[in-house]
This record gives C-alpha cells, structure tokens and sequence, in this order.
C-alpha cells in the first residue's frame, strides 16, 4: 500500500493494484474516514435488463411503470477492510453529488443490497457473470433514508446510513462491505429521472463518498440499533386503505395521531395503499413522515405490497420500527396472488425479534386455512423469536386460526388467562365484527412473555373511527 502525505494531517491511501481511495482524519478524539471508491453503476429494466453501465461518468435514478425506464443506481464501498471488524461507528453518511436530470423534485430512498455484486457486469437482471438477482432490479434489504433530490448541476445530497455502516462493521450480515441501492420508490413520471455523479466522472470531487466517523455514537442517536429495555409494545391496526375513517373521510394524520397515542414500539399496518387512487399518496412514506414528526425519533419501514412487486404501486403491509432493521423479506402467497408477507428482525434488549405481518382472504374461508397453513409452512425457517400479525379477517374458533394457534400463541386469549385483556366497555376484545386482527408469538420463542393486550376504543366525540377497524397493542416482556 503506497501512502501519499498532504498537509492538515491528513492522509491518502492507494491500495496498490486497484482504485480504492481512503481519506482520514483525526478530529477531536474521533477519527473520521471517507470512502470515494462506491464501484457505482446503474441498472436498467424493460429492453435494456442486460445492459451493463459500469463505465458511464453517472448513475441514474427514475421511476416508471415501463420497465425499459426504470433506473436504480448501485454503489459498494470497502467498510471491509478499511475499518476494524467491530469498530464503534458513530456516524455515516452517503453524500452523492447530481449530474442533472429533469424538473421534477423527487425523494430517493438508500436501501441495502443484501448480496454481492460484481460492478462490471451487473445488470437489472444479473449480479454476477454466474449469478442472478433473485428478484430482477437487485436484492434489496432495509430502507436507512430518504432525502429530497434536485436536477441542480452540482448540487449535493447527503443520506444517513450510520446503522447500515454500524451493522455491516459488526458483521450482522456475514459480509462486512456497506452496498447501497438508491430508488425512487414515487410514483411513475418522465420527469423523475436523476443523473448523479459516479466514480468514473472526470471530476473527483464530484464522486459519491462514504464519511464514517469512528467513535461511540451519542446516547440520544436516533439510529441506536436496540434498546436496553426488555418492555416491548407491538400494534396490529388494519387502517381501511391508509386511513378511511368510518365517516368516509380520508386521514392518516388522525390515524397516526392514534398510533402516536398508543406508544408502539413496532407498528404493522394492513390495507396501506402506495399511489393509489386510495389518497393517490405513497402512504409507507407518509405514516413515517408522520410518526417522525409527532415522536421526534427516526422510523425505519418496509412494505409489501400484495401482488409481489415489490417497487409497484398498490395495497400491501407495512411495518415499522423505531429502531433499524437488522433483516427484511417480503413473500407474495402462492394462493391467491393479491396476498404477502412482509418481514423484518430487529434487536431488543440484545435479543432479535422477528415480524411477520400479514392479511388473509377476507371472502374464503378455505383459502384462509389455505394460506395461513402456507404462511406457518414460510415462518418455520424464520429465526426466532417470531410474532406473527396480521388481519386474518376469522374469529378464533375458524380452522385457519386453529392452524395458526399449532405454532403460535394467541397473545390476546395468553392476556385474557392472566386477567391482563382490556378493551372497553361493551366490548371483549373484537376488532371489527368479531375480532379479526391478531398479535401471536411463536412456541418456539425463548425470550417471548406475553404481559397484556389491549384493544382501543377509537371513537371521538361523534363515534367516529379513523379505520373501520380497531387496533389491538400487546406488550411483551423480551427477557
């Protein structure tokens, strides 16, 4: 390694044989480190899935609902052996710089790529020259940030991806190396296309840089990855596509205003429409705008939508965390093409919880025994310890819920034997006609105790609801 000196204290490192470039600096007791070598390049759908972008001076961004439009732009950065395994992150930020594009302002989202990719011959379609994406358009895993891009020459945006660099360095993944996808998850416009800079641009100052700040991360980070403390409060609402209340009126900040009320931890969501013509909104982003706003603190999401594209608009379910996601996955049910599974592990009280969230036929009762068999058949490879949410759209003594209660605890009637099941008067625990909506925790969950479950009475003055259903909390005792 050939090591250049500049004044300042600062140094530069050239690892011999490649193009990484490293920058580092030693600011008042932390040391700061920044990465200009992203191995960016952009992947294309439609008549140009096999098209490889790796040596263009830009990558681009844009969405559409024809595929040979879409864009995402890909970058992998060296945390791997330029920083410690283990080492305390008290900081990361992606900072790229744009090249152009058309007039529309729009949000870009940083998500993680969860499998390696090779820059010069990835395509929408292929990773590597010997492998595939297992969904076309890359292997996408949590959604860290999002930020507001303009076409402005020059212009710089900045992400914060502190818990992806934390999680990555700790080797939470198996792979320490950062891998990033930045997606523009708005709707489909000829004028969202964004050019950035990439690290092929003649221009070095104008690359996408990786700035980790080594150091313990102040205890009031909102991108602390766990919590200490063993109460964990889970919420299951069926929102009535994002917010319908029972007056006919479209609100998410009245139902948000509810979820705030009730102090989650996690929050999951059926019946949550991205740019529809339900609130024509990208409802994921505006529920976590939302609790952002009222709580002060960072949310982190994911979202399933219900036919199995996962970048399309439609219905789906979505979960959110106010502490980052250490996985993802999504399943679209093979019964019935207009159901999924959305699933996302975090870590509370240094023990990992799984999410399984969920929402089956509302018409069928033998397709809800269908797909809650094959929704238990796809948890059972899931790590411990689960909970498993969703609307089953079933009373208790249905055979899809008897499937259901083969695995899983029915956290509900676990509350209701210790005398800890608490709705209001009039009602016993019903979320809609009957109750529907359930929050289960698996049998084989070791860290998992059930302390009480409660249903909320939502009506205001008027006897109004925000969603025609009614949201049901449990709290568990994560020990």
């Amino acid at each position: 390694m050939k090591m250049l000196t500049f004044p300042g204290s600062r140094v530069v490192l050239r690892a011999a044989g490649t193009c990484s470039v490293l920058f580092m600096a030693a600011t008042a007791g932390a040391q700061t480190i920044t990465l200009v070598q992203s191995n960016a390049t952009t992947l294309r759908g439609g008549t140009y899935a096999s098209t490889n972008y790796s040596t263009q001076p830009v990558i681009e961004t844009r969405a559409s609902s024809d595929g040979s439009y879409v864009r995402r732009g890909l970058m992998k950065f060296d945390t791997h052996s330029t920083i410690a395994a283990g080492a305390s992150i008290a900081s990361a930020r992606l900072t790229i710089t744009m090249a152009g594009g058309n007039s529309q302002s729009r949000q870009l989202s940083a998500y993680r790529v969860t499998t390696a990719y090779d820059e010069l011959v990835a395509t929408w379609n292929t990773r590597t020259s010997s492998s595939q994406w297992s969904k076309a358009g890359a292997d996408l895993g949590a959604r860290y940030d999002t930020e507001t891009v303009t076409n402005t020459p020059g212009s710089k945006v900045t992400f914060d991806v502190t818990a992806l660099v934390q999680a990555a360095v700790r080797g939470d993944f198996g792979t320490r190396y950062t891998r990033i996808a930045l997606l523009d998850d708005g709707a489909s416009s000829q004028d969202s296309y964004k050019a950035i800079h990439s690290d092929e641009a003649t221009n070095s100052a104008y690359w996408p840089t990786l700035t980790v700040t080594l150091g313990t991360a102040p205890a009031s980070s909102t991108t602390s990855t766990s919590t200490s403390t063993s109460t964990l409060r889970v919420l299951q609402y069926n929102t009535h596509h994002g917010g319908y209340g029972t007056d006919g009126r479209y609100d998410p900040n009245r139902l948000a205003n509810w979820i705030v009320k009730m102090t989650p931890d996690v929050v999951l969501l059926n019946e949550i429409e991205k740019n529809t013509g339900w609130g024509n909104q990208n409802q994921p982003e505006v529920y976590k705008s939302l609790l952002e706003s009222k709580t002060g603190k960072t949310w982190y999401y994911i979202f399933a939508q219900e036919f199995g594209d996962w970048s399309s608009t439609g219905k789906g379910n979505l979960i959110l965390s106010r502490v980052p996601f250490q996985f993802i996955d999504r399943h679209e049910l093979v019964h019935n093409g207009d159901r999924s599974i959305a699933e996302a592990t975090i870590t509370w009280n240094n023990r990992p919880i799984t999410f399984i969230l969920t929402h089956l036929d509302p018409d069928s009762k033998t397709l809800r025994l269908t797909q809650a068999a094959e929704v238990t058949a796809w948890a059972a490879a899931e790590p411990e310890n689960k909970i498993l949410t969703g609307d089953m759209n079933a009373w208790p003594d249905q055979t899809s819920i008897a499937q259901l209660n083969k695995y899983f605890y029915d956290s509900w009637a676990v509350a209701a034997s210790k005398g800890t099941a608490t709705a209001f008067p009039g009602n016993s625990g019903e979320t809609k006609s009957g109750r529907i909506d359930y929050i289960f925790s698996s049998k084989g969950s070791p860290n998992l105790a059930v302390m009480a479950s409660r249903v909320y009475d939502t009506r205001d003055s008027n006897g109004v609801m925000p969603s025609d259903h009614r949201p049901v909390v449990t709290t568990f005792d994560v020990r």
